[in-house]
């Protein structure tokens, strides 16, 4: 099942539901006096009981919502980097261990909205990954048990403040609307192997990024192992897991995104997340 945050068109009130092709079936109106939004749905262990409810006729057509972050208030958001062997050797990256650093939910943008370049910036990178959604509590679990602790996955598009970067990644990773988190989830049901889905970014049209999940150094079973040996983890928080190689900062001559481009990440099995991008000042103008 694909599971979406979004804003109702008619009343302009934030729901949730489920979405079929590109039809869209408002659950959160039927069920909101149980479960408000997305997360408290996973919380409550109750997707499986979605399809019970989703009613014979659509709500919606995809074109006439307004997409939210697939979560938007998660308590965590733990990003990983360095996670694929291309990128370990485009950054000259010789750690053993996981590089963590953490986003927070306020940088976070959906599906059709725009992600935003600081205007103090000209080095706003790309950055394409697959999202982890923890379904339950996760507390020191084990790799062999890390996968039943997931409630499904996402598209991310981790953007990049790579001059505000430095030496501690978490600088240039929490400006305003830079992380692209959509469009939906999907279930994890659906996505028995986390480690054999191909992950592509495109900018403009043009392929930058292309890769598959296969080759992680660390797999997202091994991260959950390792995040929740030290962090316990709660329904809705979230794991992004690294971008493969062909960032923009390492490319000769660099490719940065400017305003008026378009970003898009695409997932196999789980669907493809466009943004445009504007300037931060634009966007806060508005």
């Amino acid at each position: 099942m694909k599971l979406l945050s979004f804003v109702n068109p008619k009343s302009g009130v934030k729901t949730w539901g489920c979405i079929e092709g590109e039809m869209i079936y408002d659950l959160g109106k039927r069920l909101s006096a149980y479960y408000p939004d997305l997360k408290s749905v996973i919380a409550a262990k109750a997707v499986d009981e979605l399809s019970r409810v989703k009613p014979e006729q659509a709500d919606f057509h995809a074109s006439e919502i307004r997409f939210l972050p697939v979560i938007e208030n998660p308590n965590k958001i733990f990003c990983v980097g360095m996670n694929y062997m291309e990128k370990r050797i485009e950054f000259e990256q010789t750690i053993d261990a996981p590089t963590l650093f953490v986003r927070f939910p306020d940088t976070l943008s959906a599906h059709g909205e725009v992600v935003c370049k600081p205007d103090s910036s000209n080095e706003f990178d790309y950055e394409g990954e697959l999202a982890v959604i923890i379904g339950k509590p996760t507390d020191n679990v084990s790799r062999e048990e890390a996968l039943d602790h997931i409630a499904g996955y996402s598209c991310f598009m981790d953007g990049s403040v790579r001059d505000m970067q430095y030496t501690w990644f978490t600088s240039g990773k929490n400006w305003r609307k830079t992380g692209a988190f959509g469009p939906w989830l999907v279930t994890s049901d659906e996505i028995r192997d986390p480690q054999d889905l191909a992950i592509s970014t495109w900018l403009n049209g043009n392929r930058v990024q292309h890769d598959t999940t296969q080759n992680m150094v660390r797999s997202v079973a091994a991260l959950v192992e390792y995040i929740s040996r030290f962090s316990p983890l709660e329904a809705g928080d979230v794991i992004i897991t690294g971008s493969p190689g062909g960032v923009g900062k390492k490319r000769t001559p660099p490719l940065f995104m400017k305003e008026g481009d378009v970003i898009e990440v695409e997932i196999g099995k789980i669907g493809r997340l466009v943004n445009r991008v504007t300037a931060l000042s634009n966007a806060m103008a508005h």
